[in-house]
């Protein structure tokens, strides 16, 4: 009897830590093919512009909810038929140090967190750089959750890795959102200013950038006197912006 009951209290904790490390195990290799697929992804759209993004579905399924029939607007082109003056101005007005940070610009996120505490309960500032942007509208859905911010940051790594920035600038200024269904420098500049991206203006392109915090809410070929200050501002630091070109 005491035999048993010493067997049965031995063979518990066995049983326990025999399914232990078999979760963990499995667990271990989920993570594994999950690195590789995002890896292989990754490469994928190095050489293939990305065929659609989780913005577009979303935008695309508020419309259907809202019943409208309408789709959305896109057109890629290659980084040597956009006007170097909108690479110059998506940098001045999104990410400075785009060319000297590795994907995180960890000053701007300590500036933003020192503005963020001594301006609270105001309008928080961001510092979301080029390459993170971009790894958020190809890769993952919008939103504020610790998942998809640690996502974010592993798929930043790898485009920064994989793509290096010329590529990194050809897909943002290809898929970026520029207006109500509207994605890419080039559909937005057809719409805006009638003429390719290749054919935009310093202006222009000034406008188009100042308007991507929000660019379902104002228009570059109708600026708001907050916009037409944004795109002066975009242009005097455009001057001093170095792009892959």
């Amino acid at each position: 009897m005491l035999g048993e009951l010493l067997y049965l209290f031995l063979r518990t904790p066995m049983k326990f830590f025999r399914w232990f490390f078999i979760s963990i195990r499995a667990a271990l290799r989920v993570v594994a093919v999950c690195v590789l697929v995002s890896v292989a992804w990754v490469a994928l759209t190095r050489v293939l512009p990305p065929p659609y993004t989780p913005i577009m579905f979303f935008r695309t399924y508020e419309r259907v909810l809202e019943g409208e029939a309408r789709g959305i607007e896109r057109q890629w082109v290659p980084i040597e038929r956009i006007s170097p003056h909108f690479l110059r101005a998506v940098v001045a007005a999104e990410d400075a140090r785009f060319m000297r940070h590795d994907g995180i610009d960890w000053k701007a996120m300590e500036d933003a967190m020192r503005y963020n505490r001594a301006h609270k309960g105001r309008k928080v500032r961001g510092a979301s750089t080029i390459t993170m942007q971009t790894a958020k509208n190809v890769f993952l859905w919008h939103g504020r959750n610790y998942v998809r911010k640690g996502l974010e940051a592993w798929f930043t790594f790898l485009i920064e890795q994989l793509w290096g920035k010329r590529r990194i600038l050809e897909v943002y200024a290809n898929v970026a959102e520029m207006g109500d269904g509207l994605y890419g420098v080039e559909a937005a500049a057809r719409r805006y200013f009638g003429k390719s991206a290749a054919a935009l203006s310093s202006r222009e392109a000034a406008l188009i950038a100042a308007v991507l915090p929000n660019p379902r809410r104002w228009s570059p070929a109708s600026p708001t006197s907050y916009i037409n200050r944004r795109a002066n501002w975009i242009q005097s630091r455009m001057r001093g912006v170095v792009v892959p070109l």
